[in-house]
């Protein structure tokens, strides 16, 4: 009978690093990824989508942390600079404060809100795609995808058709000073909050309005804590999905293939996806609650509104310099070209 070799100390070892070297789930990493919003909200379906494709094409998962799970925007963002969190999504709103040049997407009536136009330069426009990249990596982020949440409409209690009916008025907007003085150019009296205060904020008259896409506003109820929604045409709700430099750079070409792959695989579908959502969002806001006032600012009152627009369009170029005055200028041509 053939004896069978024992194996010696010094072959052991080896061995069993050869069993862990060609063993698939050494290499398989749980990366967590934080939002702003649930599941069922447009940066929760690009979620969704990112994960499902990160889980099929490898063996690596994605762990999602939606609203409030770690804490307020800057909570989940520090998170993520130190390192803790793989991805974050996060809107130009909350990190305006951070990356001046980001506030481009507030700048008032700059971004289209025409559906089609809309895709196309987010899609392809250059000042998306290509001129944030280095600016985000100065924070140690690396952006994969800007993409829109839906036209911005403002919700009030009373209806406003110019500046001076604004007047008083308290609009709750995200903590970017863009916002705060654009609703100061407006006529408003803007207070900065995050979202998790806004709901108790309506409640209790500590603000008299906010701006939101139609999807947020009636998913969370907004259309029944105010009277009126009206369309300004002032520009889209815009988001931004990150992960952490120093982590994307650690990666081997694979895996930074593999986020790149699942990136353009959820943008493609969000791109498409808000689109019926805000649909969504206006109908079953005139279904549930047909009382409302919808409001469609005409084109002689949105030019009172742009006019002031044009000092915080300014404001935003102080701030950036002149990158930022390049993005502004890349990103009118970037629309010229998508219509």
């Amino acid at each position: 009978m053939k004896k069978t070799r024992k194996l010696t100390h010094s072959v052991i070892p080896s061995v069993i690093a050869t069993a862990i070297l060609f063993s698939p789930a050494v290499f398989a990493d749980e990366w967590k990824y934080v939002m702003e919003e649930g599941l069922s909200d447009p940066q929760g379906l690009y979620a969704v989508k990112f994960k499902e494709e990160i889980e099929k094409n490898s063996d690596h998962t994605i762990k999602i942390y939606p609203v409030g799970t770690l804490g307020e925007s800057a909570d989940a963002m520090e998170q993520t600079q130190a390192g803790l969190l793989q991805f974050i999504d996060q809107s130009p709103g909350f990190t305006g404060a951070m990356i001046p040049e980001a506030e481009a997407f507030l700048v008032p009536y700059l971004q289209p809100t025409d559906p089609k136009v809309v895709r196309e330069f987010f899609k392809k426009g250059k000042a998306v795609n290509e001129m944030f990249h280095e600016i985000y990596r100065e924070h140690g982020l690396e952006l994969l995808a800007i993409f829109p949440e839906g036209e911005q409409v403002v919700t009030t209690m009373e209806e406003f058709r110019n500046p001076e009916d604004l007047e008083g008025m308290k609009i709750r907007t995200m903590t970017s000073p863009l916002l705060l003085e654009t609703y100061t150019a407006f006529g408003a009296s803007p207070i900065a909050m995050s979202w998790g205060e806004l709901i108790g904020a309506l409640k209790t008259n500590m603000v008299d309005g906010q701006e939101n896409p139609t999807i947020w506003i009636e998913a969370y109820g907004l259309d029944e804590l105010t009277k009126v929604m009206t369309y300004t045409g002032h520009g889209q709700y815009t988001t931004a999905v990150m992960a952490n430099s120093d982590f994307y750079d650690g990666l081997n070409r694979k895996n930074k293939q593999l986020i790149q792959n699942a990136t353009a695989v959820a943008h493609s579908y969000i791109l498409d996806e808000v689109v019926k959502m805000d649909a969504i969002g206006l109908n079953k806001i005139k279904e549930t609650n047909p009382g409302y006032k919808i409001v469609r600012l005409t084109e002689a009152e949105r030019a009172v509104f742009k006019q002031r627009a044009m000092a915080v369009e300014q404001s935003y170029i102080d701030k950036a310099g002149k990158r930022g005055a390049a993005i502004i200028k890349q990103m009118r041509e970037d629309i010229a070209a998508a219509m």
